[in-house]
């Protein structure tokens, strides 16, 4: 059959709605013409309706491939990398075509996309206005622009939604963006209104739970969480709800509440062994020991979560044997999860077991060291987070008990400030990272030693005294974690150790009064930094403010074993 029959037939079987069967015609018709670009390219955009990017990707590549003139295809081929989240590979197959491409709207659009998500904020806003330019009333481009703004705390934030608005007034994601650019500018107010519209138009939405929670919690509501109980009753059959109102009473220390949503649940999702699961964490955290040993007990799970998760319970229990062949299982099935290596610390010690030095206790691995150009940089930066935090809020389910945090990721932030700040922070992370121990292909940190780096995420923490601290947590999506000190109290240069950074003791919710492997003196204008499998906290403190920024470094999408490169 011809090739354009091929693509007929399978144009029908979409407008049809039929997308499976649609796939398989261009699978039989691909067999037969192999290189006939027009049908990758329909194949891929089959796949990404399927919400397959990956697969989309390929078949957008191959279509290029064949017809390396047409520039859209390669456009297409990013748009599918950046929804698999491989958004350095999409920012290269763009700047191939960029001659070529740079005067459209959606080309510039898209490459602002896979900038954003690169943690590119300063190119994502330069290409987005380049597609405005071209197209004024492009939605995409108007509704990433004004997100864009509203990350880099741009004056004109709100001014672009409501702009964005009057071409797409139906969608959410724009009056979030609106709610959120509100509560910035202290219209809390108004900023609630919307979010509360939200939550009665769309109760199943997540994301407007979230922000509606987080008002309610800043406002001092002690039952900030009563959305997501409206939201499960007037959308019954979406399990979503109740996991999220999990996690954030989960992480407002409120295990107990957690652990009863996730039981209710688990009434109404029979088939969903993960809300048992579930149950059984919550129960633990909350010291119900012998609720979470029956559950995992009779648990049809066998995932490393559920592994992962056991083995905090047997450790709680005493138990460090039993939690070590739960972890054994846990880290076959995900190699490097920095949740597993942490606890595996906490194991290890607790037998006596000599890898535990390997793991945490090796010269280099935690460093105090001296920001580059601190004598320049601290004095520009400390009034610009100050004027940060005072429009801040207390964070949901982070660490921080007291105390504020800046919004959003840090370094994404239009301030010229906060980019010579970052730049200090980036030439101090090549210090730490020539002081390292020699590259270990079976540690979770040294496997990485000259592989590229970039900082994730980035924000600030300004404790007020009165008993404020950061209760001990890790950071799972990065290998180096950081405290930059900046503003510290009188009384951390004491005896009693007030306001110092604890590394290794384990958190409240174990239950095991290991004491850390190392305390740290914070000292003004100092990085510490140490493997992000570290537990780490701060002592309570009673005196005047201590402000902190801190960030995680991770890889950059494909540096696992590329060439060193600057984070």
């Amino acid at each position: 059959m011809p090739a354009n029959a091929w693509y007929q037939k399978a144009a029908a079987a979409m407008q049809s709605g039929d997308r499976a069967g649609a796939r398989a015609i261009l699978a039989d018709a691909l067999d037969e013409h192999p290189q006939e670009a027009r049908l990758w390219h329909a194949a891929g955009k089959v796949l990404l309706e399927l919400e397959e990017p990956g697969e989309a990707a390929h078949h957008f590549g191959k279509a290029f491939e064949f017809q390396p003139g047409n520039f859209d295809y390669a456009v297409d081929r990013a748009i599918a990398l950046s929804a698999a989240g491989r958004h350095e590979e999409a920012l290269g197959v763009l700047g191939r075509v960029e001659f070529q491409a740079s005067g459209h709207a959606h080309y510039c659009s898209t490459r602002a996309n896979a900038e954003r998500g690169a943690g590119n904020s300063a190119a994502a806003a330069k290409w987005y206005d380049r597609a405005l330019a071209i197209e004024p009333t492009r939605p995409k481009a108007l509704h990433g622009r004004a997100s864009v703004a509203l990350e880099r705390g741009e004056e004109d934030a709100l001014a672009r939604f409501d702009r964005a608005l009057q071409r797409d007034s139906g969608n959410p994601f724009l009056w979030l963006g609106k709610a959120q650019a509100l509560d910035v500018l202290g219209r809390t107010g108004e900023a609630r209104q919307i979010a509360e519209q939200l939550a009665a138009q769309a109760p199943g939405w997540l994301d407007g739970l979230k922000f509606l929670c987080q008002l309610r919690l800043a406002a001092g509501e002690e039952d900030f969480a009563a959305p997501y109980r409206e939201a499960a009753r007037r959308v019954p059959q979406d399990p979503n709800i109740a996991a999220d109102h999990c996690a954030k009473l989960g992480g407002a220390d409120l295990a107990a509440e957690a652990a009863d949503v996730a039981a209710e649940a688990q009434k109404r999702f029979p088939g969903m062994p993960y809300f048992a699961l579930l149950e059984a964490v919550h129960a633990g955290a909350a010291g119900e020991d012998d609720r979470a040993e029956a559950i995992y007990a009779e648990l049809p799970y066998d995932t490393p979560d559920r592994h992962l998760h056991e083995a905090r319970h047997w450790i709680r229990r005493g138990d460090p044997s039993r939690a070590d062949g739960l972890l054994d299982r846990s880290i076959a099935g995900e190699p490097w999860s920095i949740n597993a290596w942490a606890l595996r610390g906490i194991v290890w010690r607790m037998l006596d077991d000599d890898r535990r030095e390997w793991l945490h206790q090796q010269s280099g691995l935690i460093q105090l060291a001296p920001l580059r150009d601190a004598e320049t940089v601290l004095p520009e930066i400390v009034p610009v987070l100050h004027e940060l935090h005072d429009g801040s809020q207390f964070p949901l389910g982070q660490s921080l008990r007291g105390g504020t945090q800046t919004r959003g990721r840090l370094f994404d932030r239009h301030e010229p400030e906060i980019g010579r700040l970052r730049a200090a922070i980036e030439a101090t992370l090549e210090d730490y990272r020539a002081a390292l121990p020699a590259a270990d292909e079976t540690h979770p940190l040294l496997r990485h030693r000259t592989a590229a780096w970039r900082i994730a995420g980035s924000w600030s923490v300004r404790l007020t005294g009165g008993g404020d601290f950061h209760t001990a947590h890790i950071h799972p999506e990065g290998i180096v974690s950081s405290a930059l000190y900046l503003e510290l109290p009188a009384e951390t240069e004491g005896e009693e150790q007030r306001g110092w950074l604890e590394l290794g003791r384990p958190p409240p919710d174990l239950r095991h009064d290991l004491p850390p492997l190392r305390t740290i003196r914070p000292e003004a204008g100092h990085l510490a930094l140490f493997p992000s499998t570290l537990y780490h906290g701060t002592t309570p403190f009673s005196d005047a403010r201590r402000m902190t920024v801190a960030f995680d470094v991770a890889l950059r999408q494909g540096g696992r074993d590329g060439e060193t490169a600057k984070p």
